[in-house]
């Protein structure tokens, strides 16, 4: 069920990595490495694409995985010039069971990489290469500073052609969208940036830029129509979704100095309750608590077992997202405003986030 979800746009959500069948070997000519022109978009409003590509491509590269039981492509961003590169934890999930990931870089040259370290939650990684020079980086640019509207390039492999580039705008920011993880939970792209810059299978990890080449988000996932037989599939329609640079490289930083990342902590057990099932027992649909921990930030903020959880900081806890989405975006030390059903007697409170124990 890796990469479909419904219920969005009309269409359905796919992620982007792991599913080409092409080889990651067709190989462009070696970038120029020439500096972006300053300024951002042109009078017309797009990005000097040509200038973009020979300034990133070089920090950009095709990742294959491959096991015994077949492999996938996806693309990654060089950050450090030690050779860390970030992309997307789908991308290479494979490799924690012993799959094997070969980096090509834009010059045709492969090495192997190790994983580092990974977010299943931000469906975020960190692979590296043993570099044995100083490799080039791509600069990283500032999400909250994104626009609608404003010129952006993807780069990447798409079904596995390597240094690949496409052109578009910003269609929308601040997007929550929920992707399947490998462990059967649920992902979120917290606060995304939808493009329509064509982004297709093997795109997934790769850079989303601005016009003078500075990352501004890690290409993740795409909707798709679903065919007259309902099945989902097929190539770009224009929506796709990247995690944003700030997220992503805070959540790069911890794997790369730790292996893990450290989210912030509430205390609590819960289960969903969807809408239907609250109909059918006449309550409320939210996050009923299983139980709380003693001590913890949800025990001291007056949470209870038995508590139907309602809303997070104002938003409909109608699904386990709310609180991935809450974890990735919250800090320790940060408040939750928490609305709750206790029988038939609702309530609120703040609850303040801890470190996990």
């Amino acid at each position: 069920m890796l990469g479909l979800l419904g219920g969005l746009l009309g269409g359905y959500l796919g992620q982007l990595g792991g599913s080409a069948t092409e080889p990651a070997g067709v190989q462009t000519s070696e970038p120029s490495g020439a500096p972006v022109a300053s300024g951002g978009a042109d009078a017309q409003g797009f990005c000097d694409a040509e200038a973009v590509a020979n300034a990133v491509l070089p920090s950009v590269v095709t990742i294959n995985v491959v096991s015994e039981t077949g492999g996938g492509v996806g693309t990654g961003s060089i950050i450090r010039d030690d050779g860390h590169i970030l992309t997307n934890n789908h991308v290479v999930a494979d490799a924690v069971s012993g799959a094997r990931i070969v980096v090509t870089f834009s010059n045709g040259q492969q090495a192997s990489a190790s994983l580092v370290g990974r977010s299943q939650q931000a469906d975020i990684a960190v692979i590296k290469v043993e570099a044995a020079e100083t490799l080039p980086t791509i600069t990283t640019g500032d999400s909250d500073e994104v626009a609608v509207g404003q010129p952006v390039v993807a780069l990447g492999a798409p079904l596995g052609l390597s240094g690949s580039v496409t052109a578009g705008i910003v269609s929308a920011l601040g997007r929550d969208v929920p992707v399947p993880a490998d462990d059967g939970s649920t992902a979120v792209l917290a606060g995304a940036i939808q493009t329509d810059a064509a982004i297709n299978p093997g795109n997934s990890g790769g850079a989303l830029v601005d016009c003078d080449g500075e990352l501004i988000g890690v290409n993740s996932a795409i909707a798709t129509v679903p065919n007259a037989a309902g099945q989902t599939g097929g190539g770009s329609v224009g929506i796709g979704f990247a995690v944003p640079i700030n997220l992503a490289i805070s959540l790069a930083e911890q794997l790369i100095e730790t292996g893990n990342v450290s989210y912030p902590y509430l205390g609590m057990q819960v289960v969903v309750i969807p809408q239907d099932v609250a109909a059918q027992f006449n309550t409320a649909p939210g996050l009923y608590v299983e139980g709380v921990t003693a001590g913890g930030p949800a025990e001291q903020a007056g949470l209870q077992s038995g508590d139907i959880i309602t809303a997070l900081d104002g938003e409909p806890a109608t699904s386990a997202a709310v609180l991935t989405k809450l974890k990735l975006t919250k800090k320790v030390g940060d408040t939750v405003e928490v609305d709750y059903l206790r029988g038939t007697e609702t309530g609120s409170t703040t609850l303040t986030l801890s470190e996990t124990p």
